[in-house]
């Protein structure tokens, strides 16, 4: 979208800007629930002047078993993925159940990439 602007103001928090006029919603992590097949994270988006909305993002159980995705990270990719949905259809959009698609996950894990460590590093000299 031309003119939109995306403003990280904290982990939950952002705001969508279009020219002169300032539109904040707020996103919040409410918790998940791990089902057979799948884990479902679900999320508050409100907005002023409106009703808090509930969405629910999912996630394979084999997305973790095949090591695609940690647990700890699970709240992150649902909230960025849910933040694209809102910013491509102007803080609205068309369903509240969202999956996450290996796409997805790919796109986390290459913009995310973790410091390996390796067990024969050495400690660093302490002065003494």
């Amino acid at each position: 979208m031309k003119g939109l602007q995306v403003r990280t103001c904290s982990p939950f928090l952002f705001a969508l800007t279009k020219d002169l006029v300032s539109h904040e919603i707020i996103v919040q992590f409410v918790g998940f629930e791990s089902k057979l097949s799948t884990r479902e994270y679900t999320f508050t988006v409100r907005e002023q002047s409106l009703e808090p909305r509930a969405f629910t993002l999912t996630i394979s159980n084999d997305a973790f078993n095949d090591r695609r995705l940690r647990y700890q990270d699970a709240p992150d990719v649902c909230s960025l993925k849910l933040r694209r949905e809102l910013a491509a259809w102007s803080n609205h959009p068309p369903q509240a159940q969202l999956l996450v698609t290996d796409l997805d996950l790919e796109e986390y894990r290459s913009t995310h990439v973790r410091a390996v460590r390796s067990v024969f590093s050495r400690k660093p000299a302490e002065d003494y």
